[in-house]
């Protein structure tokens, strides 16, 4: 068996791609997009259609422009949600824009808008994640908006604190990005490599899970943002991971045997301690962690550029 066939034994693969040739190829349980997927996905011809949709819909809303252009961007966004939904059986995540990343009553407004497009569209909120910025106010709006019943899934999350806040705020799911922090500590450490075994980013997600699971908290931990197979193998057993057409792929073409790595009851063996964290305690921890408070930053930032970039392809059709 190859290596992508016995980690779907153990682990729901979820597809990391706005392409749906992709999705359709490795039969992903789900998917998730951001805004780079969809500014990338949105270049090829082929889905024009859906972008040509979201513009004749924001016409029929609104006659000001600037409403036009925040309608248009929304329904791109649920448009791919759509088309993915139709190819994988269970959910499919979709980001609120990044820009409203510190501004907790934004980010409530432009959830609240996604789901009330799919349900009209008659997609049912079990089916969707919203993806929110592991900020301390996008956690806060996922707390709220969990209690409505709209689940989540807290993207850009780079280190322990996030990951307890997320858990106390009882979101959904969290993607810890485990190749953007091996990038950091790569280039800190001035090395080319780190082992899958000692990667930080797979050490992370691995610390993360158990405190999890020995804590009995129901938020799923899905390992995001791979730079190599060897950061997925060494994390069989989590919950989910979700993984590049390249790097999906690569395990496809690839033998061998995979254990996993991660399972309850090794995580109730685990020494990790519990903690809480209110907001002073967020900040603090999250200031005092170099890597993630750059990663977070950094993210947010790139995620900003790729909205502008398909907010301007959009405003020049509108």
């Amino acid at each position: 068996m190859n290596l992508l066939e016995q980690l779907k034994k153990h682990t729901k693969v979820v597809a990391d791609t706005g392409d749906f040739a992709s999705i359709e190829a490795y039969k992903p349980i789900d998917a998730t997009t951001n805004p780079s997927l969809i500014f990338a996905a949105s270049q090829n011809p082929k889905y024009a259609a859906l972008i040509g949709d979201a513009i004749a819909y924001a016409k029929n809303q609104s006659d000001d422009k600037a409403v036009q252009l925040s309608k248009a961007m929304d329904k791109v966004a649920v448009n791919f949600g759509l088309k993915i939904l139709e190819i994988v059986p269970n959910r499919v995540s979709t980001e609120v824009d990044a820009r409203l990343s510190f501004d907790k009553e934004g980010s409530l407004a432009k959830a609240r808008e996604l789901i009330a497009l799919y349900e009209k569209a008659g997609v049912s909120s079990e089916r969707i994640l919203i993806k929110l910025a592991s900020t301390w106010e996008g956690i806060k709006a996922a707390e709220e908006l969990e209690k409505e019943g709209i689940h989540c899934n807290l993207t850009l999350l780079f280190c322990f604190a996030q990951a307890v806040a997320c858990a106390e705020a009882k979101v959904r799911l969290i993607s810890p990005f485990v190749g953007r922090i091996l990038d950091w500590h790569k280039k800190d450490r001035g090395v080319s490599e780190i082992a899958a075994h000692e990667d930080p980013g797979v050490l992370s997600v691995k610390n993360i899970y158990n405190y999890y699971k020995k804590f009995g908290y129901e938020t799923q931990v899905m390992g995001a943002s791979f730079r190599n197979i060897g950061e997925i193998t060494e994390l069989t057993g989590c919950e989910l991971l979700t993984i590049s057409p390249t790097l999906l792929k690569e395990l496809e073409e690839t033998k061998g045997t995979l254990e996993p790595q991660l399972t309850p009851e090794i995580a109730k063996q685990s020494d990790v301690e519990k903690i809480s964290v209110d907001e002073k305690t967020f900040r603090w921890m999250l200031n005092e962690d170099a890597m993630a408070t750059e990663k977070l930053a950094e993210g947010i930032r790139n995620f900003t550029k790729d909205l502008l970039k398909l907010e301007k392809q959009i405003e020049e059709r509108l």
